[in-house]
């Protein structure tokens, strides 16, 4: 018991639940694989509540009454691939919800039953009975649908038990068969016959009696060197009442001889759809197509899918006439690396042709083929290379459905294509067609494939597809979505996989049809040319295919990886003319209050005074080097005299707090001298001059010689003269003698004695 605990410690256990919402312990369905780990006995702590147990490809041998007690919520049970020899079918009698149990390739020999009244599903087949293992309580089973059993012995009295069920599909994998009574298989009453064929098997007696059981009939592992021995038999059997329409022969490998005689021997039967996959021939092909009788047959499809050959020399035009000559609807030769096909000189009824997956060339469309009332053909996955050859034969069909990819097509723009009207749908994926082939599409087509080409754009000189609904451009090389001028009703577009950055606001224009769009894994660069196609899936419900997962943005780097949904473009910072306008109605009221702020505490004055105060303060430390010298005034003023009562009540006052520091030249004249002399020495003593501005100062000529001796006494360091603009003086009143004050005045080099009496302080801060 403990080797086997330690064992179902690694069994892979799946919980599935159905119903979220309510979360029911009893909702809860366990699924246990055990499979291939080399059990030799059923694991003994099988959780209770598991409904799927897998058991196959181990080691068991025998199984215990006990072993699936505790797990009364079984539904599935698989043990194929074992050992088992002996098998009681009560083992699973508290497994009354049992659905499904797997018994196959395993050593059974005998099978002690018991009604399992819910089972749907059983298989017994591959195992090593005598006989048949039926009895009567297999036929109490009404709930079965599929039977499979096995058997070395097969005869009417075994089915006879489970004649009475309705059963959907009977399958009889045969290890070997020693005995058949003739007449066995019809008594079963299944939709589906499948047998899997031993060796040394009387092939032709099975066929016969399984076209008289089932609709479908379905036999694989067919061998022409043991089977096919008693051709005699054939002749002597006869069909009647034949139910089978449709007739699938698996694993086939046969001469060429063997498969013609199974086409005309069915060809007479009541089979409708005869499919053959995984067939081998050999074997030299003699056909005389006059031995063939193509008459009396109900014959409407043939599929030959993954044929090779097995002989060195193949008379192809007798194989392909063969085939081609034969009156149905529909054929398909897939996966036969057939390089050529023949029609016959004359109109044929093919309405569906599938010759996927070959090598043909254009060599097919370079010979006359009536084909009048073809409606689909299937060439995918050949090698053809001109569209336009493809175009001319078309046009002599009726077609409506045409599979063209994976080739080698292109389209040169000289070529002439023509196309019939009644062709809707065409597939010409993985090819190598370029920007050229929308010049060569047939007008009418409804439904168009173009993925996996070398398409950069969609050019603006096409044909009108005014009918075309949907279309696939993925994983080509357009850098844009393509415009609606010329598809007026598509509705489905896929443009996924190419190198679309920021797709143009042309196709939201043009494209009002559209309903559903895949553009996903392209490289989105996030900016704002990509705003209106991310506020696209905000509003049109649903739209986009694949959203927001597929929808990734690429460019720029610190978006990279970034989802579309997930990327924040303001509206503000995207739409131009907004943002001006933003910026007007925020500038606008404040430069009108700007504007009123200057005209009413006059501002320009304050900033014109802040300014010279910096000019100042910076020659403080020049100044104070100066009163160093041997130098008896601090400063000397000029002024006429109309100006005197502003120096001597005002000026004088602010500058001499505490001592005498001014130079006034009628009050520190020397009499003895000239004016000339005592205006020299009054500058000459003094470290600064101040020269107060007036229209009665400019008027005055010693009152210019006082400036002029200033400059020239202070020319190294002009920065030592301050003049105070006391009253405007007019540019025109300065005579133009004096060009140096009229310079001055245009620079407006000077303080201005302020109006209001508010802005005095910092009048005098700054002088």
């Amino acid at each position: 018991m403990t080797v086997i605990r330690s064992i179902h410690v690694f069994c892979s256990i799946v919980i599935s639940v159905q119903g979220w919402a309510s979360k029911l312990p009893e909702e809860r369905e366990l699924t246990m694989n055990c499979s291939n780990m080399s059990l030799r006995k059923v694991p003994a702590d099988l959780t209770p509540t598991t409904a799927t147990l897998d058991l196959s490809y181990n080691l068991l041998s025998q199984l215990q009454s006990s072993d699936f007690h505790s797990v009364s919520k079984l539904k599935v049970l698989i043990l194929c691939h074992n050992r088992i020899q002996e098998l009681d079918i009560k083992t699973f009698e508290f497994n009354r919800e049992l659905r499904y149990l797997d018994l196959s390739y395993n050593r059974l020999k005998i099978v002690t039953w018991y009604s399992l009244a819910g089972l749907r599903h059983l298989d017994l087949s591959f195992n090593d009975f005598d006989s048949v293992p039926i009895c009567e309580e297999t036929g109490n089973m009404s709930h079965l649908e599929i039977l499979g059993l096995s058997g070395a012995k097969i005869q009417k009295s075994d089915f006879q038990k489970i004649a009475h069920l309705h059963l959907n599909t009977v399958f009889l994998g045969l290890r070997s068969l020693s005995y058949y009574e003739e007449g066995s298989l019809p008594i079963l009453n299944t939709t589906k016959l499948h047998i899997a064929l031993p060796t040394n098997t009387n092939f032709w007696v099975l066929l016969y009696d399984g076209f008289k059981t089932s609709k479908i009939l379905e036999m694989t592992k067919l061998d022409g060197k043991s089977q096919f021995a008693s051709y005699e038999t054939q002749q002597n059997l006869t069909l009647v009442n034949s139910k089978t329409s449709i007739l699938l022969l698996n694993k086939v490998d046969l001469l060429w001889h063997d498969l013609l005689l199974i086409f005309q021997s069915v060809w007479y039967t009541s089979v409708e759809c005869f499919q053959v996959q995984h067939l081998t021939f050999g074997g030299k092909v003699y056909l005389d197509h006059n031995s063939f009788d193509y008459l009396n047959t109900v014959m409407r499809t043939i599929k030959l899918e993954h044929i090779q050959f097995r002989i060195f020399y193949i008379p192809q035009e007798r194989v392909y006439l063969f085939f081609t000559k034969m009156d149905i609807d529909n054929l398909t030769i897939s996966d036969a690396q057939m390089p050529h096909m023949q029609f016959p000189n004359y109109p044929t009824r093919f309405q569906y042709l599938n010759f996927a997956n070959n090598i043909l060339t254009d060599d097919l469309f370079k010979q006359p083929i009536q084909l009048p009332h073809l409606k689909t053909f299937i060439l995918k996955g050949n090698k053809l290379e001109t569209l336009s050859l493809v175009s001319f034969f078309a046009n002599n069909t009726s077609l409506k459905h045409l599979d063209l990819s994976q080739n080698l097509l292109q389209y040169e723009n000289d070529e002439n294509c023509f196309w019939p009207e009644t062709l809707i749908t065409m597939n010409l994926s993985s090819n190598k067609f370029a920007d050229s082939v929308f010049r060569c599409l047939p007008r009418s087509i409804q439904i168009l494939d173009l993925n996996n080409n070398k398409i950069q754009t969609v050019p603006k000189e096409i044909i009108h597809l005014k009918s075309l609904q949907e279309l696939n451009l993925a994983f080509n090389f357009l850098t844009d979505l393509p415009g609606c001028s010329h598809f007026s009703k598509l509705s489905i577009l896929n443009i996924e996989m190419n190198l679309i950055l920021s797709p143009s606001l042309d196709f939201f224009q043009s494209c009002q049809e559209v309903k559903t769009l895949n553009a996903g894994r392209n490289p989105f660069r996030c900016t704002c040319e990509l705003r209106d196609f991310i506020q696209l899936e905000k509003y049109s419900q649903g739209m986009m295919i694949g959203w927001s997962d597929s929808y990734i943005c690429e460019y720029p780097l610190n978006l990279k990886g970034t989802r579309l949904k997930d990327v924040h473009l303001p509206e503000l910072s995207c739409n131009i003319a907004l943002l001006i306008v933003t910026i007007v109605v925020i500038m606008l009221p404040l430069g009108m209050a700007t504007a009123f702020c200057c005209l009413y505490f006059d501002l320009p004055w304050y900033f014109r005074m802040l300014g010279q105060w910096t000019q100042t303060l910076q020659r403080i430390r020049k100044t104070t080097q100066e009163l160093k010298r041997n130098v008896q005034f601090y400063v000397f003023i000029s002024y006429n005299e109309h100006d005197s009562t502003w120096v001597k009540h005002e000026l004088i006052p602010n500058l001499e707090k505490e001592e005498q520091l001014t130079c006034l030249h009628e009050e520190n004249f020397d009499p003895g001298k000239s004016i000339t002399e005592n205006i020299m020495n009054c500058i000459e003593k003094s470290c600064k001059s101040i020269f107060v501005l007036s229209p009665n100062f400019v008027q005055s000529e010693w009152y210019h010689y006082e400036l002029y001796f200033a400059h020239n006494r202070f020319q190294e360091n002009f920065d030592d003269i301050t003049f105070i603009l006391l009253e405007p003086i007019p540019l025109c009143c300065i005579p133009t003698k004096y060009p140096k004050l009229k310079a001055l005045m245009e620079k407006k080099a000077y303080l201005e004695w302020p109006k209001d009496r508010h802005k005095c302080g910092l009048f005098w801060a700054n002088l």
